[in-house]
């Protein structure tokens, strides 16, 4: 008998949750058949069969937590002599992406039942959402024609999560209706390790206000060169060039050794919020890169991230993070969670035009920018973390000059 356990698919994880298997006992699989699916606290994965043979038992139900090391599914060693035929006895391989499974799963598409029409039948996204019209379409016809069904009303998804179904039961007068969200999946991770954050380090957050207003002229003139490049990217252009003048921020500290680990590459994660969840892919060795290769990098991960196809080496590895809630409105402050084992973290808020007194003693009407940031009070001190954001909103605020650093 051969144990399928669940293995380290990505930096540091511990667990996974079980979002559905591939495969049910008694089918016959070859070597890299996919499984069973996962859900990281980061990514979507599926496990693939480590040799041929047959499916025996399941171990773990859909929906629950599995630690790293333990067993999923047990098979039973099949030689290549035995193996049938390729479609004789064989279950049909249904060929889709995690994500594409993940539509399926959460508007109760039994994907076998889906026609592929992408290379070798792959089932695509389309195919899932044009057999889900087809199926809607039937149930109104069918309805139409008198039947009388009882159809649950499917809730839109909530972020960080699937869909939740209200029963429109029949309920005695003092019952309270309610809605549920499952809370497992990259939800239960994320909450996981935010707690571990909050409970492993002493959080201190700084507030600064920084004048970007030269910044937004400076992207205008871009702009009229034929060259965008979002503020986003010169945010992290300068955290960069600050993290080489106060690199306790690109830091691990690591108790056991005493020692505080001073990181010379600047892998910088950018928070992305996606439909799944809260993601955090990394730009890597930023302090190699120019503001134009950041952006670049920056749009591809953003798109990774929305299309759940990011990697384990995309999302691993980040020594920095930043937060930029300002285009989603509203935002003037908050007290960011830093990233275990990270040393800090920056969120960037909303910009707002605001009567300013320049240092002529007049009155201007500046664009002027909120940001907090978070680090870790047993690395750093307050007067470092303001020296930090002093530095950075130098670069911020005179944008032209980040052109010396031609890298």
């Amino acid at each position: 008998m051969v144990e399928v356990k669940l293995h380290d698919i990505g930096e540091g994880m511990t667990e996974a949750g079980i979002n559905c298997y591939l495969v049910k006992a008694g089918d016959i699989v070859k070597a890299d058949d996919p499984l069973v699916e996962v859900q990281t606290d980061k990514m979507t994965a599926e496990i693939p069969a480590p040799q041929s043979g047959v499916i025996k038992q399941i171990l773990l139900n859909p929906g629950e937590t599995a630690k790293v090391g333990a067993t999923l599914l047990i098979m039973e060693e099949l030689d290549s002599a035995r193996l049938p035929e390729s479609g004789q006895g064989r279950p049909k391989r249904i060929l889709a992406s995690p994500y594409t499974r993940k539509i399926a799963r959460e508007n109760h598409v039994n994907i076998m039942e889906v026609s592929g029409t992408g290379p070798a039948g792959r089932i695509m996204d389309h195919d899932v959402l044009g057999y889900m019209k087809r199926r809607d379409s039937d149930i109104v016809n069918v309805s139409e024609a008198g039947s009388e069904f009882s159809v649950p009303e499917l809730s839109e998804p909530a972020s960080g999560g699937t869909g939740t179904i209200r029963n429109h039961s029949p309920k005695a007068s003092n019952q309270i209706e309610t809605d549920t969200l499952p809370f497992r999946g990259r939800r239960k991770q994320i909450a996981k390790k935010m707690v571990q954050s909050l409970y492993t380090i002493p959080h201190c957050t700084h507030f600064e206000e920084i004048d970007v207003s030269d910044l937004i002229s400076f992207r205008q003139e871009l702009k009229a060169m034929n060259q965008s490049v979002s503020a986003t990217a010169f945010f992290i252009k300068g955290l960069s060039l600050c993290l080489k003048e106060f690199p306790v921020f690109n830091a691990k500290l690591d108790e056991e050794h005493e020692t505080i680990q001073l990181l010379r590459e600047h892998h910088i994660g950018l928070a992305v919020d996606t439909p799944e969840g809260l993601i955090v892919p990394v730009i890597r060795n930023v302090e190699q890169k120019n503001v134009k290769q950041i952006h670049s990098e920056m749009k591809r991960l953003t798109k990774l991230a929305f299309d759940d196809k990011l990697t384990a080496k995309d999302i691993s590895g980040g020594t920095f993070t930043i937060s930029n809630v300002g285009p989603l409105g509203g935002s003037i402050g908050a007290t960011p969670i830093i990233q275990h084992p990270q040393t800090a973290l920056v969120s960037f808020h909303k910009t707002k035009k605001r009567p300013v007194v320049t240092d002529q003693d007049e009155i201007a009407i500046r664009s002027m920018m909120n940001i907090s940031m978070a680090f870790d009070h047993r690395v750093a001190d307050g007067a470092t973390a303001v020296s930090f954001t002093n530095r950075f909103a130098q670069c911020i605020e005179n944008p032209k000059m980040m052109l010396l650093e031609l890298i």
